[in-house]
């Protein structure tokens, strides 16, 4: 038997969630029925494991236990980037990779684009909830200049389109003098995140059931599968998919493999449209690795920035509110730095949003006990990796062989991490180095 030894806690809620209509959450598992697979984790992993089986075999019977509201869990804090390229535009990163490991990422993470794509068409999607707008890389300093120069020949290397902004030409696009140039890719997909968690769970029919409010406490073997126990029913299922990234370990799974890592993000009240030149809907990561990401939104009542930025670690994956807040006076001055026209406009939400990396940064992948699949670990980028995890692990429980599982069956397994107080104090001391070396970005 595995029994969670906690559940996920979550202490605010992120802005996106904010902006749209309260929820009406479906209602929580009050009986005890049978699934053929059960999915453990309702955001970005556990929702496309759903939608791959449903395209597999339509007549599986599939439920999603979501601990909480759809939409308001890890995947409702994410900025917002389903990339289709390796995302950290260093030249040291990428110079360590070779060709063939880009390649593989690549295919990843425009597996999920491809899957993003369809529902957004098949649904009728607007801009507000799936764009293929592209992104920017922004420089903010000289490094940041030269780590884009070198990105882009990493491009050239791939035959991957790509423009290159000086100053100026970035300061149309963002209205931000303090950028000195910039890079854009077209092929990422910007999102709302909670809206498209919703709008994923809301899609489906039966016999795929997604259940909120319904966390599952414990499951153990039965005859022809799995029982899983939640509060107040039980589901068994002859599969079980654990797509709730660090909260495996809860079950026992990958202990001493998982690192905590909170990011985090604040959000601007509307403000009009004219105090801020450039476009009005526009996503850029930074140029340096632990810098400082950047969304505008335009809205009928006025646009927003978003920022985010600040990285901390946890034995547990849970913040307080004072250490969200402690990040967003981080956030503030990033804000002022590089808006100063906007002078006076407050953050209306700040939140936090949990990751889980490993120490040789691969994903928790594969079959962790008879017919018990895991896909966790994000190691960040969580909307494309989590998204392709899913849809890999989806096709591990069926037996379907693709180039998705073939990727994933290559990874090495997660190794071990240093014991206590090692690795708190190792891994806050990196967090600090890393943040320390982007500088102004």
């Amino acid at each position: 038997m595995y029994v969670a030894s906690r559940l996920p806690i979550t202490t605010d809620v992120s802005g996106w969630v904010h902006m749209l209509p309260a929820r009406h959450p479906n209602l929580p598992l009050t009986e005890t029925i049978t699934a053929d697979i059960a999915i453990i984790g309702g955001g970005f992993a556990g929702l496309s494991a759903a939608r791959r089986l449903s395209l597999l075999d339509p007549s599986l019977r599939v439920v999603v236990l979501e601990a909480g509201v759809i939409g308001e869990g890890a995947a409702g804090r994410n900025s917002g980037f389903i990339i289709d390229l390796p995302h950290e535009v260093s030249s040291d990163d990428f110079g360590k990779s070779s060709n063939e490991r880009a390649l593989r990422d690549i295919t990843l993470y425009r597996t999920a684009i491809e899957l993003a794509a369809t529902m957004a068409q098949e649904q009728g999607w607007g801009k507000d909830i799936y764009d293929p707008c592209g992104r920017y890389s922004v420089a903010i300093s000289g490094q940041g200049d030269d780590h884009i120069k070198s990105y882009a020949s990493q491009l050239d290397g791939l035959n991957e389109p790509y423009t290159l902004l000086d100053a100026k030409e970035i300061v149309g696009v963002t209205g931000c003098s303090t950028y000195t140039s910039g890079l854009y890719m077209p092929g990422t997909v910007m999102i709302q995140p909670a809206a498209y968690i919703r709008s994923i769970a809301d899609s489906f029919k039966a016999p795929i059931r997604v259940l909120e409010n319904t966390p599952a406490l414990s499951f153990e073997k039965a005859s022809g599968g799995w029982s899983i126990k939640t509060p107040k029913g039980r589901v068994n299922a002859g599969k079980i998919i654990l797509a709730n990234n660090g909260h495996a370990e809860s079950f026992g799974f990958f202990k001493g493999n998982l690192l905590h890592i909170f990011t985090y993000a604040s959000m601007t009240e509307p403000f009009d449209p004219k105090r801020l030149a450039g476009q009005r809907d526009w996503a850029a990561t930074p140029a340096l690795p632990m810098g400082t990401t950047v969304r505008r939104i335009s809205g009928k009542d006025g646009d927003r920035v978003l920022i985010r930025s600040r990285y901390t670690y946890h034995s547990k994956p849970q913040v307080s509110d004072a250490t969200v807040q402690r990040a967003g006076r981080v956030h503030d001055h990033k804000f002022a730095d590089r808006f100063p026209s906007l002078n006076g406009v407050a953050m209306q939400y700040r939140w936090g949003g949990p990751m889980a990396l490993t120490r040789n940064s691969v994903p928790a992948f594969g079959e962790v006990d008879q017919g018990v699949i895991a896909a966790c670990a994000c190691n960040g980028l969580g909307a494309s990796k989590s998204t392709a995890a899913g849809i890999a692990a989806a096709e591990v429980a069926l037996g379907v062989k693709t180039a998705m599982t073939e990727i994933f069956s290559q990874y090495a397994n997660p190794v071990s991490l240093p014991p206590q107080p090692f690795l708190s104090i190792g891994a806050k001391a990196n967090l600090r180095y890393k943040e320390w070396q982007a500088g102004r970005e």
